[in-house]
């Protein structure tokens, strides 16, 4: 059947009162740059530190990705604020205390989470929404020990 291929999560999007700001911090915790992100107004995108298109895209709560004509195409409506249980797991080269103090900085809720087959830092952008920090520790144990057959033995699958 061949190799098995691996999925690399290449780029997500999410929403922010505030684009710039949360992506800047976002790009510090992902040893990166942020940048504005031009097809969309007021967006940004922060980019990881291996510059090879691992990134962030930001954008305000009042933006909606819809399917266009032929494209994807933006629709610019009331603020959606509401929690939500879309969240995202990103790798930071930094260790633990750096990405806690960035968040602290932000003013962000910020905790180390044990999730069973690994651990991670639990940052809240803007006290709204959930992103899994993992520092280079975190990472090893977390690519060790969240697989299938891991995942099935814990739960009797």
């Amino acid at each position: 059947m061949g190799q098995p291929v691996t999925m690399t999560l290449l780029h997500v999007s999410i929403s922010a009162a505030a684009p710039e700001r949360v992506a800047r911090a976002l790009a510090q915790i992902m040893g990166g740059r942020a940048l504005p992100f031009p097809p969309f107004p007021d967006s940004w995108i922060a980019f990881a530190a291996a510059d090879d298109g691992s990134a962030v895209e930001v954008y305000p709560l009042t933006h909606r990705v819809v399917a266009g004509h032929e494209t994807i195409d933006c629709e610019i409506g009331a603020p959606e604020e509401a929690p939500t249980f879309c969240h995202v797991a990103l790798a930071s080269p930094l260790p633990e205390a750096e990405i806690t103090k960035i968040a602290r900085a932000e003013g962000w809720q910020v905790r180390t989470c044990n999730r069973g087959p690994f651990d991670c830092v639990e940052v809240w952008l803007e006290n709204r929404l959930l992103i899994e920090v993992l520092d280079p520790g975190m990472q090893a144990d977390y690519r060790a020990n969240m697989t299938a057959e891991n995942w099935a033995a814990m739960f009797g699958m």
